[in-house]
């Protein structure tokens, strides 16, 4: 039986579970990432989201093996810009940023502050550090790549492999995010 992870949001009316361990515990210094973390942290009553570098801490797992056990009404997406397959979502009820979907892709990105204190796995590696003007602020503890490392690819591709190829979709996500920029 694989371990469960329950997470919830600031107010607990949304729950999260996500079975097994992450694919890879990674921080994204991505210009996309500090911009739409940016934008969540500025929603009222909304808890931190950035680290002390800027970059957004997440845990990958598989899309089958994360579900939304309670409060998917409270669910809802934002995105960057129309175009972008990527959408940040948010338990709207205390604005806490839950997870960022790559819908196209077959893993989520569950954000590291929903981790109870002390439980957040270790960090494995910072990535998409190109992105930031000065590298030398980052601390040296775990490798850090200016895009996505071959190590990033192959990590994500050996998990699609076990999924046998599928990309199962998120549908508990009830609706936009009103942000007003």
């Amino acid at each position: 039986m694989a371990k469960v992870t329950r997470l919830q949001c600031r107010c607990g009316e949304v729950e999260m579970a996500a079975e097994g361990a992450p694919i890879m515990s990674t921080e994204c210094l991505c210009n996309s990432c500090r911009e739409a973390a940016d934008v969540l942290e500025s929603l009222p009553g909304a808890p931190p989201l950035k680290e002390a570098t800027s970059g957004t801490r997440t845990e990958m797992f598989r899309k089958d093996r994360v579900h939304c056990v309670k409060g998917g009404v409270h669910l809802r997406e934002f995105r960057l810009n129309e175009k972008t397959k990527t959408r940040r979502v948010v338990a709207a009820c205390c604005n806490t940023a839950m997870f960022l979907d790559f819908t196209d892709g077959h893993w989520v990105d569950l954000y590291g502050p929903l981790w109870p204190e002390g439980s957040l796995p270790p960090l494995q590696m910072r990535t998409m550090a190109g992105d930031l003007d000065d590298l030398s602020m980052l601390p040296e503890d775990v490798p850090i790549h200016k895009t996505h490392s071959p190590r990033f690819f192959l990590t994500l591709i050996g998990a699609w492999i076990s999924m046998g190829f599928r990309r199962p979709k998120i549908d508990c996500v009830e609706g936009v995010l009103d942000v007003r920029t």
